[in-house]
């Protein structure tokens, strides 16, 4: 990725797919805490997309797969509507809502350098290498996105954005 060598891949793909093999990775992690784990899909999302479901995957692990790590009791809602469509593209809205621990404004400006996390006390109790939102940032970034998080004590919202082009009729 620092190289600028790496590209995304443009296939056809069912995003409901992505969210299968999502639920697959964190739902026994989440259950396991006793966290409630929800998907929301809008009702009208394209059946089909045209993308890098595999890069797509991996953003939506991270978001979730940390809201997981740092949510202690309650719940996570992860949620995708459409924010803008074109016939050209499609711009959806992923949200990764959770009911955690929470950030400071200092840990929100930190948090999408690499190597970087919320202070010392995070990395010891939580683990991790700082580096997932990072590469989550510079993916979103190279499909025309952005991400932000929000979060007050007890509560983060992340939200990523993510442009896309529908899939064409003979999308399998």
């Amino acid at each position: 990725m620092e190289a600028g060598k790496l590209q995304l891949e443009q296939v056809d793909f069912r995003l409901n797919e992505v969210f299968e093999w999502l639920a697959d990775l964190t739902a026994f992690r989440a259950r396991e805490k006793g966290l409630a784990l929800l998907f929301d899909l809008a009702g009208d999302l394209p059946e089909r997309l045209r993308g890098d479901p595999l890069r797509l995957g991996q953003i939506l692990l991270n978001l979730t797969s940390n809201s997981v790590k740092f949510t202690e009791q309650g719940r996570i809602d992860l949620s995708v509507q459409v924010q803008a469509h074109t016939d050209r593209d499609v711009t959806l809205r992923f949200e990764v809502r959770d009911t955690g621990i929470g950030m400071t404004e200092q840990q929100l400006a930190q948090l999408f350098h690499a190597f970087s996390q919320g202070d010392q006390s995070i990395t010891r109790r939580f683990g991790g290498t700082g580096l997932g939102l990072a590469i989550s940032k510079h993916l979103i970034h190279m499909m025309g996105g952005e991400i932000a998080v929000a979060s007050s004590e007890g509560a983060s919202t992340a939200s990523a954005f993510a442009k896309t082009p529908p899939c064409a009729c003979a999308c399998p």
